[in-house]
């Protein structure tokens, strides 16, 4: 493994990051992507989610053939070194451009929401000097930050479907695949989106110091954010009903509704913090594996030089993603959808595959 990053981080703190990395965004907008397919059966989806299994056995597999190194690295041990360099660039510059669409996800709705009057780029611009700030301290400072806000995040996500529970009507929820499997199948397509995100742990594998745990550990943060996925899909069902598919951000609107004894109303502040912590950990992990996978591309020893350069271009990225919000959620449900599959899930499956037909013809050359 190259020295770019000599820290260290648990196998649960690894799980907590990737947890916090795939779902804030996730809860934000996926229930009113996957009710216009789903329609009543949009909790039925996360469920079936099956590029989030794919993608996990795909990094520990990998990293069980090459130990220490991620799928750059084992990229290039498989399909040779110039090949590998080619499909290894996709990486870095990918990440780079999701992480663009994430960071101005984040600043459309801080100011569409809470800070009507601020120019979007001081908002984007802020939150990346944060996040280049706490990549530059190392995979551990940011291993740190998800363990200290995963009870928060925790705590504020219940805080919000707690209140709510006696005002759900479950005949929103009727008939359960009333249409049969095809339309809980079809969202799943809109939650790939997320799921394939778990390929983010080829790249965190190797720092990880207990890795007899690694696979129970992200096995676990897979089915967390499933049951979130679930919960969070149906209360939102169980109280808007047919109006789910009406608002962009369906799961705020449970925030505004929750009206405690006239005492704690419009508890969207609530909504606020989740948001801001987790995408403030999404926006960290990955700033983290640009900046790592840079750095082993150029085949550089430290990867710090290249931080705030590549902040300041994340920053751009961010403007340049889409003229406007309404495009940019058009082109998150159709091309951008198409792009992160053939990324995170084709070409880790591709380099799988290569990777066994080459252990089984050394093998068999062996025996002869």
């Amino acid at each position: 493994m190259s020295m770019v990053e000599s820290g260290k981080i648990s196998a649960s703190q690894a799980g907590k990051l990737l947890y916090l990395t795939v779902i804030p965004t996730a809860i934000l907008t996926s229930p009113a992507m996957i009710f216009k397919v789903a329609k009543q059966d949009l909790w039925i989806s996360p469920i079936l989610a099956w590029s989030g299994l794919i993608t996990v056995f795909i990094a520990l597999r990998l990293h069980r053939m090459f130990p220490g190194e991620n799928i750059i690295q084992a990229g290039e041990r498989i399909i040779g070194k110039f090949l590998g360099k080619m499909v290894g660039l996709i990486f870095p510059l990918f990440y780079l451009y999701l992480n663009g669409i994430v960071v101005r996800e984040y600043g459309e709705f801080v100011v569409g929401a809470l800070l009507v009057n601020t120019p979007l780029i001081v908002v984007l611009g802020s939150m990346v000097l944060v996040c280049a700030i706490v990549v530059r301290g190392g995979i551990e400072i940011v291993g740190r930050f998800a363990e200290l806000f995963l009870p928060a995040f925790i705590t504020l996500f219940l805080l919000i479907i707690v209140p709510i529970l006696p005002d759900l009507n479950i005949s929103n929820m009727l008939p359960v695949m009333g249409e049969g499997i095809a339309p809980s199948l079809a969202g799943t397509f809109v939650l790939q989106l997320w799921f394939s995100e778990f390929i983010t742990y080829s790249f965190i594998l190797p720092f990880v110091t207990d890795q007899k745990n690694a696979a129970k550990s992200i096995m676990f943060a897979l089915g967390a954010v499933i049951l979130t996925l679930v919960v969070s899909n149906l209360a939102t069902l169980l109280l808007l009903g047919g109006l789910t598919g009406d608002y962009a951000y369906p799961f705020l609107i449970l925030a505004r509704y929750i009206n405690l004894a006239e005492f704690f109303t419009h508890l969207e502040s609530l909504f606020m913090a989740i948001w801001v912590l987790g995408a403030f950990v999404k926006i960290c992990a990955f700033f983290y594996v640009t900046v790592l996978s840079a750095a082993q591309w150029m085949n550089l020893s430290d990867y710090k030089p290249i931080v705030y350069p590549l902040g300041f271009l994340l920053i751009l990225v961010s403007l340049w993603v889409a003229p406007n919000y309404q495009e940019m959620t058009r082109a998150i449900s159709t091309s951008v959808n198409l792009s992160i599959f053939t990324v995170f899930v084709a070409i880790p499956v591709l380099l799988f595959g290569l990777a066994c037909v080459k252990k089984a013809v050394h093998k068999n050359k062996n025996r002869r």
